[in-house]
């Protein structure tokens, strides 16, 4: 292959903090051509698995695979969780079966479970195999709890130890044991049914004497966390109450694991993506990864139900083809009080739909919510009216149209604070996810009032 045309974007040259070198993309790439694999491990062997999975991520299909066969030796298990899903199975499959099974050895169990809930059936088994008999029955056991709660988000290696227990008999308690997890923020307190009842933060069992007693250390905030509680809930918890890690209870609030901020703060990320990717109407996984064919699947429906609302909003126009035919200056300013309500709508749905993410929209505060979009709306009116005002008259020669344009941006510009406010709620308060489609439903509604409220005036007032 020529070194020029590799499948892949190169980017411009760059000084983004950690952002990919150019120069080292490339000359891991000419490694690859080359088959040099000596080179190539020597390039990438510095490199965190992140930015690994993100070079994985980047370049083209057949220089990834090519890569992954000369590189498949040195291949880390946490490049594979930090792997995009869309790719994911993709590395999988090419890996060597041997070269799979002492990745998914080195993860904690939580990573193993968040690796193969989304694989297919073969490829499950095969990392299954890969297990100790007792890692694979947590991961077992992780995925029968239902998908999206505590239960596959958490991770089975805890630090327990009896409440009544000494800063002592802790320390030595740790330093005899050899399966302690690779990272942890707290040693949890249980009673001796296995019920947790404190967290103990390693600060502060580190800088205290042996003799004190761990239920002096135990932290003010302590929350148990319900297997089958809702990923998203529990998110929200660690954002809320500020927490590092918290310890996972089954029906009888034995202690079954512990979810830490890592993977909450992956939870918040990933809920984030969807709703940008919602609003957009592009599908809640698509990645640049994505086939052409996969990403036109993905929008093909919601620009079909654009396509729908946009002919309801010319239907609206239809109805004034006799203003429009008389008054010629209408049709050069009707996408300008229409654009204008859109962005308004826009501005106020973003604000709704953060909101209500992060539950600060709650019922107590709709109506405040509400009247100060709809006042926001009134007050932008206004100004732009004064503009649209003063456009009408200098551009057309015509006071009656700048008054007809100025009324009909007050109007759309107050419907769009209301509009893009009451939609996303209403879709709250009816089970669906307010991101999903609420931009479309707002612009339709923007488009309709502002189409209607111009040239309705105008027919009114000018003709």
């Amino acid at each position: 292959m020529d070194r020029t045309e590799h499948d892949t974007d190169t980017p411009p040259e760059q000084e983004d903090a950690y952002a990919l070198d150019r120069r080292l993309v490339t000359d891991i790439l000419h490694a690859v051509d080359d088959g040099d694999a000596a080179t190539l491990t020597r390039l990438m062997e510095p490199l965190h698995a992140a930015d690994i999975a993100d070079l994985l991520e980047q370049i083209g299909g057949p220089d990834r695979e090519r890569l992954i066969r000369l590189y498949h030796k040195e291949f880390d298990g946490e490049i594979l969780s930090e792997l995009d899903e869309s790719i994911r199975e993709e590395v999988i499959a090419l890996l060597h079966p041997e070269v799979l099974a002492e990745a998914v050895r080195e993860l904690e169990s939580d990573d193993v479970v968040d690796l193969v809930e989304d694989l297919e059936e073969p490829q499950q088994e095969a990392i299954l195999e890969a297990l100790a008999q007792a890692d694979r029955i947590a991961v077992e056991q992780a995925l029968s709890y239902p998908e999206g709660s505590a239960g596959r988000l958490m991770q089975r290696e805890v630090v327990c130890v009896p409440e009544h227990w000494t800063v002592g008999d802790a320390i030595d308690f740790m330093r005899g044991s050899d399966d302690l997890p690779e990272q942890f923020y707290h040693v949890v307190l249980v009673d001796p049914r296995m019920h947790p009842v404190a967290n103990v933060s390693l600060g502060k069992l580190m800088g205290s004497r042996r003799e004190v007693p761990l239920r002096d250390l135990a932290e003010e905030v302590f929350h148990l966390i319900p297997v089958d509680r809702d990923e998203e809930d529990v998110a929200y918890a660690f954002n809320q109450y500020h927490l590092i890690s918290a310890p996972v209870v089954d029906g009888e609030g034995r202690l079954v694991g512990q979810i830490t901020i890592d993977d909450a703060m992956i939870v918040l990320d990933k809920e984030h993506e969807e709703d940008i990717l919602r609003l957009a109407g592009v599908g809640e996984e698509s990645s640049i990864s994505d086939s052409a064919a996969v990403s036109a699947r993905q929008r093909l429906p919601w620009l079909a139900v654009n396509l729908a609302t946009a002919i309801l909003a010319s239907l609206v126009i239809a109805l004034f083809e006799d203003a429009l035919a008389a008054i010629v200056a209408l049709a050069i300013l009707m996408p300008i009080v229409a654009s204008m309500g859109g962005n308004a709508g826009t501005q106020s749905l973003t604000v709704a739909v953060r909101a209500l993410a992060t539950r600060d929209l709650t019922t107590a505060n709709v109506m405040r919510v509400i009247r100060r979009e709809a006042l926001v709306g009134l007050i932008n009116g206004l100004a732009f009216a004064v503009v649209m005002g003063i456009v009408g008259l200098v551009w057309f020669g015509s006071p009656g149209l700048g008054l007809v344009i100025a009324a009909a941006m007050v109007i759309n510009l107050l419907v769009a604070g209301l509009a893009g406010t009451l939609i996303p709620v209403a879709m709250d308060k009816a089970g669906v996810d307010p991101a999903l489609a609420s931009g479309t439903f707002v612009t339709t509604v923007t488009d309709v009032v502002g189409f209607f409220a111009f040239l309705g005036l105008a027919e009114v007032f000018l003709l």
